[in-house]
């Protein structure tokens, strides 16, 4: 389930969408930029534009995930309850990506429960899709 840049959203309230856009930020970051690190509070999750990032366990640790395709969402920990980012997201190229608040976000997707449903079950899927393309360096 690879999702195009606007898919992420795609289908929900018009209301909520344009709510969530207004108070995103759309940031360039160099490449080595650190979008977050292992074990950091969890205040953002960021959607890629386009890029590439590395996801890995701490800071030298090994390299979990590639990032690279347009709307593929990163820190997704934020979205699911989880207080710590679980890894260190880094900048290969220059990347531009979209920064979300995960307060200000999850307030305003439980005032729509069709959206709140559709957008958990689209990042549900991402992460799907995530597993999968990591099940064979750990096999």
């Amino acid at each position: 389930m690879q999702l195009k840049q606007g898919d992420l959203f795609w289908g929900m309230d018009s209301n909520f969408v344009k709510q969530v856009m207004d108070e995103t930020e759309k940031i360039d970051y160099d490449e080595g930029a650190v979008l977050f690190e292992a074990g950091a509070p969890a205040g953002y999750f960021y959607i890629l534009i386009k890029g590439r990032i590395k996801l890995s366990i701490g800071e030298e640790g090994p390299i979990v995930y590639i990032a690279k395709d347009p709307g593929q969402v990163i820190g997704w920990s934020t979205l699911l309850g989880r207080d710590l980012y679980s890894a260190t997201a880094t900048c290969v190229v220059p990347t531009k990506m979209v920064k979300v608040a995960k307060d200000s976000f999850l307030e305003e997707l439980a005032k729509v429960p069709e959206s709140e449903a559709l957008f958990f079950k689209r990042v549900a899927g991402m992460l799907g899709d995530r597993l999968v393309s990591v099940y064979p360096s750990v096999a």
